[in-house]
């Protein structure tokens, strides 16, 4: 009996360690933040402006913010694993040119923003972001959240819990476990994972039009995972994928006017809906 216990213990310990190893090697092959603290003005975009959100925890979350012409809806943003909104800062210089508003959230430890990210203060944050934009004067029915990558497991969550006028996934994965097991095989403790972004559970709970984009070639997240959360969305929902695109180079394929042609459907939609 001794044995047993003892054998049950070292077990309890071991998945407790590993449990532990896990969250921690997570967030280091999920995260590469750019950290360095860039304004919108340095960045040349003008008429963006910075906005500090202060979360109920403490933290200070950094988005930028252009306002739309008016007519034109607002893209509420949630860029992808890496860099900075710095780093995307053409997309949104191409977003206002168009009159499309942008309102744009880093994460935490990402370009000035302080803290750590996870899954739970990353979708905590987006929601804070959504309610944010909104006080602004921006109706919700105006709103259009756009989730980059990483950003889609963020993204899937705020337009299933607000009501908006569209939702883009922009090479959305199933979920990031399953990334983890494509990507990472060896590294046991799946299960064990925190930030788990379970877009096929998510996807369900959507109710606003859905626009899903994918290359074709994408290495990083494969188009399946795209056309599996597509298929478990509810209408109405389209799907562009760009033959020899890879994962963040569809622009060069036609991406961002398969975006501007829906957003067009979208509002003239709406219109009609209203007249």
């Amino acid at each position: 009996m001794k044995l047993i216990l003892r054998l049950a213990l070292g077990a309890a310990l071991a998945m407790g360690l590993l449990a532990g190893i896990v969250s921690v090697l997570q967030r280091h092959l999920m995260y590469f933040p750019d950290t360095a603290y860039v304004t919108p003005a340095q960045a040349g975009l003008a008429g963006v402006t910075e906005h500090v959100l202060e979360t109920p925890d403490g933290a200070r979350v950094i988005a930028w913010y252009g306002k739309a012409r008016p007519g034109e809806p607002t893209i509420l943003y949630f860029h992808g694993n890496a860099g900075s909104l710095e780093t995307r800062s053409e997309r949104i210089r191409k977003y206002m040119a168009r009159g499309l508003g942008v309102f744009m959230m880093t994460y935490r430890g990402f370009g000035g923003s302080s803290g750590q990210p996870s899954e739970a203060a990353n979708v905590a944050d987006a929601v804070l972001a959504f309610t944010t934009l909104t006080g602004l004067g921006v109706d919700p029915l105006d709103v259009i959240v756009y989730g980059e990558s990483l950003g889609t497991g963020v993204a899937v969550q705020v337009a299933g819990e607000k009501r908006v006028a569209g939702l883009v996934l922009d090479a959305p994965y199933t979920s990031m476990v399953d990334l983890a097991a494509l990507h990472h095989p060896l590294i046991p403790g799946r299960w064990f994972m925190t930030d788990r972004y379970e877009t096929r559970r998510h996807i369900a709970k959507i109710s606003a039009p859905l626009l899903v984009l994918h290359g074709e070639e994408d290495t990083i997240v494969p188009v399946a995972m795209g056309r599996e959360v597509f298929a478990r969305a509810p209408e109405p929902k389209t799907l562009k994928t760009f033959p020899g695109a890879g994962h963040d180079d569809h622009a060069r394929f036609g991406s961002y006017d398969a975006l501007y042609g829906w957003i067009a459907a979208l509002r003239a939609d709406g219109q009609r809906r209203q007249g």
